[in-house]
């Protein structure tokens, strides 16, 4: 108390000294006073309250204990007043069992006679409903079983109820009305019957399925009350629950599976097609099926029943689990392509879960994958596997078809512009759009793929067609005479490479946006420059045809026969042009090519035998003779050359300029200019000799 009083003094003189700060407060010390004298009375007067509502609160609650005791009391002195009754009357209620055994056989009796004409119409009842199960007549058969039945489980209620362990009397009652559980599972049997066919019955006569429903919503009802009673009893009559609507849902289920997997007719021995007819059937089934069910059964069921949500659940399931199969079977390439194009894209499209007969209870946005993604990149991965085997020997037969046409007796066709050509471009690249056509139908992801394994594996034929077009050459120059169409063959073959690439640029650009696709590459200089090696060691091949027959005419050049008038350069003009002639058949990049090599050569050829030193002039009027021979001959293939060039839009007879510009240095009478001359013409071509 005194640390209590020592802290409110400390609290006042802070309080007085906040108040008497400045000296003209000093002035209101009285009023100060009056004003805290309120406050402490204040505070007294509540304090006294308070102690007062407590003094109340312990009275009475003391009041109230007083009385519980008191009570408490009077309740021990009662119990052992009942304890001493109880005792006495022991002896009492032993005397009445048989009382008791009476009134248990009464309540049997009252319960028999209550029953006692449902018993006694029994067989009556059973046969009734046979007939009109038999007859169809499945809503009144079911109200008769529904009264056998309660018959049945009233008086075996009854039974269990007064005694329990009576398991005699439970048997006999249960064998007296034994058929009702037969009558419950032939009627069972019709109504699966009815489900099983639903989607027919639905558009026949929709009042029998509405039926069906009814009976199954009856026995749901039954069953909840049964279990609603086991909890209190504990008795379940036999046969309960039913749970009918549960196997109502199970006997569907069964139904669309088979339905599903009895779609198939063909298998792949009867039919190559097996798989696609499946499909579609299964398709059309299942488009027709949810259809009907969307516009026609959910009018038989009541809507807590989801009859349609279920059904397409079903569907979907059973379609899954059918896809899983089909998956899992060893499937050729074309079979695999279907099924997926199939689960991927004609599920979810407008030809069948997309329909809009369908909307909006179905949204293909929602719905599961039929194929788990392993299952679809396991599938890909066979189907990629398989197409490259198929590519490369699709490739290796197109390239052996060609060889046979190499050896022909009759020239190669012509193109719309007159160019020999052979129909493996077009074989080939038909191939490919094929391929990259069902690819397209998948996804773009696998065209992608297939679009680079298309054009590595023309990496590799093209390197084949490279060897067979040389051997074609060997095998040409080990006998002249065969083939017969070796030109224009070979011709086809130089062709044939332009058209490729022609070909692989157009397959590119239908194919793949740009070549940076999803990190593509596709290794485009490779196959040109096969291709560019093909056509030139093609056209290398044609100009050694033409100058191994114009080796005799050449060797004549720059020879004394040759200086006394031998025609041999119009000879060699006259075989190239006619060379030329069929030459005219290749297309331009090849030709051009082609005229300007053949060009140079001659001109080398022709150098080579001034070089060679065939000839020694005699005198100053023989050079003379042999240099103005020399210039009228390179005139005569400056004509020749441009000529031929002329469809090509530039001069291409530069080279025939050498052998004038040699001439001017044989005709040479001054031996002072020699030295002169022959700076010239080296600085001129600097890489002649």
């Amino acid at each position: 108390m005194k640390e209590t009083d020592r802290e409110a003094v400390a609290t006042a003189v802070q309080r007085v000294a906040g108040m008497l700060q400045r000296p003209d407060q000093l002035d209101k010390v009285e009023q100060y006073r009056r004003r805290e004298a309120r406050k402490k009375a204040s505070v007294e007067a509540r304090l006294k309250a308070a102690i007062q509502s407590q003094l109340d609160g312990v009275r009475t609650g003391l009041s109230q204990l007083h009385n519980a005791l008191n009570d408490v009391k009077d309740i021990q002195r009662s119990l052992a007043d009942v304890s001493k009754d109880w005792r006495q009357s022991i002896n009492t209620i032993e005397s009445l069992k048989d009382v008791k055994d009476a009134v248990v056989r009464h309540s049997q009796l009252a319960a028999a006679v209550e029953n006692l004409k449902n018993i006694f119409s029994v067989p009556e009842i059973v046969r009734e409903t046979q007939d009109l199960i038999e007859q169809g007549a499945l809503l009144q058969a079911h109200r008769k079983l529904m009264d056998l039945e309660c018959s049945r489980d009233g008086l075996m209620y009854e039974q269990y109820r007064m005694d329990s362990g009576n398991t005699r009397d439970m048997t006999l009652i249960h064998s007296y009305f034994g058929s009702t559980q037969g009558l419950s599972d032939e009627l069972a049997k019709q109504l699966w019957m009815v489900l099983q066919r639903s989607l027919v019955t639905v558009r026949r006569d929709p009042t029998l399925l509405v039926s069906v429903v009814r009976i199954i919503e009856r026995e749901e009802k039954i069953d909840r009350r049964i279990l609603d009673r086991k909890k209190q009893t504990s008795f379940v009559p036999p046969g309960r629950p039913k749970n009918w609507k549960e196997k109502m849902f199970t006997i569907l289920d069964r139904t669309v599976t088979t339905r599903i997997e009895g779609t198939q007719a063909d298998t792949r021995e009867s039919d190559k097609m097996w798989l696609v007819r499946h499909l579609e059937i299964i398709r059309k089934y299942v488009l027709d099926d949810l259809i009907v069910a969307k516009n026609l059964m959910v009018q038989c069921f009541p809507p807590h029943y989801e009859i349609f949500r279920n059904l397409l659940n079903m569907y979907h399931q059973a379609l899954s689990t059918r896809m899983q199969e089909l998956a899992s079977e060893d499937l050729e390439a074309n079979e695999i392509v279907s099924l997926l194009t199939w689960v991927l894209n004609t599920y979810t499209s407008a030809e069948m879960m997309g329909n809009m007969e369908l909307a909006p209870e179905v949204d293909v946005s929602i719905l599961e994958p039929l194929l788990s993604p392993d299952v679809v990149s396991e599938l890909l991965d066979t189907y990629m596997s398989t197409l490259t085997s198929n590519i490369i020997a699709w490739l290796r037969k197109a390239l052996e078809t060609d060889k046979k046409d190499w050896i022909k007796e009759t020239e190669p066709e012509a193109d719309q512009d007159g160019y020999y050509q052979t129909t493996l471009p077009a074989i080939v690249f038909q191939m490919f759009e094929q391929n990259l056509q069902v690819a397209a139908q998948i996804s773009e992801d696998l065209k992608t793929k297939v679009l680079v394994l298309c054009l590595q594996q023309m990496n590799s034929f093209l390197s084949r067609y490279k060897e067979e077009a040389q051997s074609y050459k060997e095998e040409h120059l080990r006998d002249r005479q065969r083939p017969h169409c070796y030109v224009q063959y070979m011709i086809a073959v130089v062709n044939n490479c332009q058209t490729f690439k022609e070909s692989i640029v157009s397959l590119k650009r239908k194919y793949l946006k740009n070549e940076v696709e999803e990190g593509v590459s596709l290794n485009q200089p490779s196959m040109d420059g096969i291709l560019d090696a093909i056509a030139r060691e093609g056209c290398s091949s044609l100009l050694e045809e033409v100058f191994l027959d114009l080796e005799q005419h050449l060797s004549e050049l720059m020879t004394r026969k040759w200086l006394l008038g031998s025609n041999a350069v119009d000879i060699i003009c006259v075989t190239v042009e006619d060379y030329f002639n069929d030459f005219a058949k290749i297309k331009k990049p090849y030709k051009k090519r082609m005229t300007a090599e053949a060009q140079r050569r001659v001109v080398l050829e022709y150098l080579r035998a001034v070089m060679q030193k065939r000839i020694s002039f005699r005198s100053a009027e023989e050079r003379k003779e042999g240099a103005e021979r020399m210039v009228r001959e390179a005139a005569q293939l400056r004509l020749l050359f441009r000529k031929l060039a002329s469809g090509f839009g530039e001069d291409a007879d530069g080279h025939c300029d050498t052998i004038v510009a040699i001439a001017e240095v044989i005709k040479l009478t001054d031996p002072s200019l020699l030295y002169l001359e022959v700076s010239t013409l080296v600085s001129k071509y600097p890489d002649i000799r």
